[in-house]
């Protein structure tokens, strides 16, 4: 059965062409109201409010018509560069392909050009930053050792819960560096680097067997102290960065009967907080 009330307000919308407040105005009801019957049904033209830059936009598809630039056009009309080329992105500058990519050629060449001077600059400051910050380094000694592994591993290693006792020492990183540093203080605190197991963690579809012998070659690790790689399953709907023939997975190290080590860890650890906190100021 038709509801009389909505079939008035779409007969009001559709016959005598009435906008939503005089369709208000005539039947009296709340504007939710109105609007929930005339659902599919378009408002007259009437009603429709003219955008504010219409006649700029048609403005600048009669200049792309042309052959005018998006910079030309956005200059001409007093708009934003990216304005004008949401105006005229669908009309190609020049519909031969050919003349189409030499101008893109040549824009590329021009925006080279233009950063080319920047980026030399740039990179010249950050190898002279670099060298500057390289040079405050100097050698480590065993304490420098002790105390850089001890807040890797508190940033990187696993930890005891109070929910999950678990004291030993797993470092797992895919930076290298960064583990090679953590072996350099295993050695401090007199643990080689035979001693550790080792495995590799990485996704399925990479070249598990290579990483391994990757990893074993950079970081001169016996191949006899991997274990069996962990395998991350590949979801298909991820898009992956660490892919291709740099992509090696991560390296995990578990360093057997570690407990009293992991104390030590934890002993340091909050020294230096209490430090960086100003309890322990002479």
């Amino acid at each position: 059965m038709t509801d009389p009330i909505a079939a008035e307000v779409r007969r009001l919308r559709t016959v005598e062409q009435l906008s939503v407040r005089e369709i208000q105005a005539r039947t009296g009801l709340g504007r939710n109201r109105v609007h929930e019957f005339l659902q599919g049904v378009p408002p007259p033209e009437r009603t429709r409010r003219p955008r504010a830059k219409d006649d700029l936009r048609s403005a600048a598809v009669g200049l792309r018509a042309e052959g005018r630039s998006v910079n030309e056009i956005a200059r001409q009309l007093g708009v934003a560069k990216s304005t004008a080329y949401q105006w005229v992105r669908h009309l190609p500058l020049d519909p031969d392909e050919a003349v189409a990519e030499r101008r893109r050629a040549h824009s590329s060449l021009m925006t080279e050009a233009r950063w080319a001077a920047h980026r030399e600059a740039r990179d010249a400051a950050q190898a002279a930053e670099r060298a500057r910050a390289a040079s405050v380094v100097g050698c480590l000694g065993d304490r420098d050792l002790l105390l850089l592994g001890a807040a890797i591993y508190w940033c990187e290693g696993t930890k005891s819960k109070p929910w999950r006792r678990d004291d030993r020492l797993q470092f797992v990183n895919s930076d290298p560096g960064l583990l090679a540093l953590f072996l350099r203080f295993l050695e401090v605190c007199g643990i080689g680097r035979d001693v550790p197991s080792y495995r590799v963690s990485i996704h399925e579809t990479a070249d598990c067997e290579a990483a391994t012998k990757w990893w074993a070659r950079e970081l001169e690790l016996p191949v006899e102290r991997f274990q069996r790689a962990s395998l991350k399953k590949h979801r298909p709907a991820t898009v992956r960065r660490n892919a291709g023939d740099g992509y090696r997975g991560c390296l995990v190290i578990t360093v057997p009967r570690s407990r009293e080590l992991y104390w030590r860890i934890e002993g340091m650890i909050a020294e230096l907080f209490q430090i960086a906190g100003g309890t322990n100021r002479n």
